[in-house]
């Protein structure tokens, strides 16, 4: 069964930075559109960022275009999420989802998305 885990998440204090990571299990995910969703509590799921398999394209949700980036490292089949200036309404548990059937990266709802990660808790504090 093919996975995706997340890690990097944590504490930090408002204007901060993180470095999410995203460590697919298989090869093959080199080949899939991989985006970052977050969920905040009694929220639903949210797109943040996606990017398509070869890095070249990408599109993020306004609300962190400018201070997030996403990235991948198809050799070490990972993708990665920068975050900086994080502020408290960043706070949320981060997803890392794949999807192996499209090559289109500004899909943000999650259905498209056929594989996920457990989730990183980003919390940021005032």
């Amino acid at each position: 069964q093919a996975q995706l885990v997340e890690s990097g998440g944590g504490l930090v204090q408002a204007g901060g930075s993180l470095r999410l990571s995203c460590v697919a299990s298989e090869r093959t995910f080199s080949s899939y559109v991989m985006a970052w969703f977050r969920q905040a509590p009694g929220k639903e799921r949210e797109f943040v960022a996606g990017i398509s398999w070869g890095g070249v394209s990408k599109y993020y949700a306004d609300s962190v275009k400018g201070r997030f980036t996403i990235s991948r490292d198809n050799a070490a089949n990972t993708v990665f999420l920068q975050m900086n200036n994080l502020k408290p309404e960043d706070t949320a548990v981060y997803y890392c989802a794949a999807d192996s059937k499209s090559s289109v990266v500004h899909r943000t709802t999650t259905r498209p998305y056929d594989y996920w990660g457990q989730g990183t808790q980003v919390t940021v504090s005032s």
